[in-house]
C-alpha cells in the first residue's frame, strides 16, 4: 500500500507562519499536520505502508525534505520526494508523482486532519472519504444510490444534493487507473480555473463503470488559517487526552505554575508563574513567564513573558512580551 501526499505550495492563509515553514509541517498537538495525517491513514488501512510519496514545492528546502523522509521512515516505509514546479491544480500535482502511481494507494491532501473508525471496503475500485456537514453548499458533495455507491460528484450545489462532503482523501485499488485518466485530462488540456483537477480523472473512472463507495469519518479538522488551526489543535488535544496519550514531557520545569489539561508540553519547556491551558500546545525549549495562556499554539524555543493569550499562535524562536491577546506571529519574530 502507498500513500500519495500532494502538499506543494506554502499557503497564504496561515501567514506569517508559512513564510518559513510549509503549512503541512505546522505542528498540531506537538506533531506536524502531515505526520498526523499519514499516521491516521495507516491506522485506518491497518496494513503495511510500502511507500509515502510527497509532492512538494521546489523551494521547500533540504530540511523539509529530511523531515518528510523521517515521517515515512517512522511508518517503516520508503519515502519519495517529487516536485510540482507550477501550481496547476490537484490533478497536476498527483501526476508529478506518476512513477509511484501503481498498485493500491491512498491519495491525501496535507492540510486536513480526521478521526475515523471504519473498515475500508477493498472490494470497491475506489473509496472517497466524506464527512456529514451542515452547510453542503460550501463543499463538493457526493450522491449515493441504494447500494451505497457513489453516483455523482457535485461541487458547491446551490440546491440540496447531499450533506456528505468530500474531505480530500481517496483510496484506489489500482491507482494506475487514476493515473491513466489524469494523463488524458492533461493531454486534452482540460482545466478548470486554469488548473487540472482530480475530479475529472475520478469522473472518467466512474463513467467507465468503476465502483466508488464512501468512507465516512467521525471528525474532519481544517488547518486553513490561524483561527481554525488553533481550534483544530484544541480538538486534537482533547482526542489524544481521551485516548490516554502522554502529552506532557517529564523534562518540563515548573515553578509556581499550574496546567489545566489537555495540553501538549514538549521537552525542556520552562514555566515560571504561569497558568497554562486548556487546549495549549507548547514546543520544545520554550520559556513562559508571568503569563496566562489558553486555546493557543506556541512552537519551539519561543520566549513569552507577561502575556495573557487566548486564540494565539506563536512561531519558532519568537519573542513576545506584551498584553495583546489573539496574536499571530511567525518564526524569529519579536513583539515586545
Amino acid at each position: 500500500m502507498k500513500i500519495i501526499v500532494p502538499m506543494a505550495g506554502r499557503g497564504s492563509r496561515l501567514r506569517p507562519h508559512t513564510l518559513t515553514v510549509p503549512k503541512p509541517l505546522i505542528p498540531i498537538a506537538g506533531k506536524p499536520i502531515v505526520h498526523r495525517l499519514v499516521e491516521d491513514i495507516a491506522k485506518v488501512l491497518d496494513e503495511k505502508i510500502d511507500e509515502v510519496a510527497f509532492i512538494i514545492g521546489e523551494d521547500f528546502g533540504e530540511k523539509v525534505e529530511q523531515d518528510l523522509m523521517k515521517i515515512a521512515n517512522s511508518l517503516g516505509a520508503k519515502g519519495t520526494i517529487y516536485y510540482q514546479d507550477k501550481p496547476l491544480g490537484t490533478g497536476h500535482a498527483i501526476m508529478c508523482a506518476k512513477e509511484s502511481l501503481t498498485g493500491p494507494a491512498v491519495v491525501a491532501y496535507a492540510d486536513t486532519l480526521f478521526k475515523a473508525d471504519f473498515n475500508l471496503d477493498k472490494s470497491a475500485d475506489a473509496v472517497m472519504w466524506v464527512k456529514k456537514v451542515e452547510n453542503p453548499s460550501a463543499y463538493g458533495v457526493i450522491k449515493l444510490n441504494q447500494n451505497n455507491e457513489i453516483t455523482d460528484l457535485v461541487e458547491k450545489p446551490e440546491e440540496f444534493v447531499s450533506d456528505l462532503a468530500v474531505i480530500g482523501i481517496y483510496y484506489f485499488k489500482d491507482v494506475e487507473v487514476l493515473k491513466n485518466e489524469l494523463q488524458n485530462v492533461l493531454d486534452a488540456k482540460l482545466t478548470r480555473g486554469g488548473e487540472y483537477q482530480i475530479n475529472d480523472g475520478i469522473e472518467a473512472m466512474r463513467k467507465n463503470g468503476l465502483r466508488f463507495v464512501p468512507g465516512k469519518v467521525d471528525e474532519w479538522m481544517d488547518c486553513g488559517n490561524k483561527n481554525v488551526t488553533v481550534e483544530t489543535n484544541g480538538r486534537m488535544l482533547n482526542f489524544l487526552h481521551q485516548d490516554g496519550e502522554k502529552l506532557i514531557s517529564d523534562s518540563v520545569k515548573i515553578k509556581d505554575s499550574e496546567i489545566t489539561e489537555p495540553c501538549y508540553i514538549g521537552e525542556n519547556v520552562e514555566l515560571i508563574n504561569a497558568k497554562i491551558g486548556p487546549n495549549v500546545s507548547i514546543g520544545d525549549g520554550t520559556k513562559i513567564e508571568n503569563s496566562t495562556i489558553k486555546n493557543s499554539l506556541i512552537q519551539t524555543f519561543a520566549d513569552v513573558k507577561n502575556a495573557k493569550l487566548d486564540n494565539a499562535m506563536i512561531g519558532n524562536h519568537a519573542r513576545f512580551d506584551g498584553d495583546f491577546t489573539q496574536i499571530s506571529i511567525g518564526d524569529y519574530s519579536v513583539l515586545e
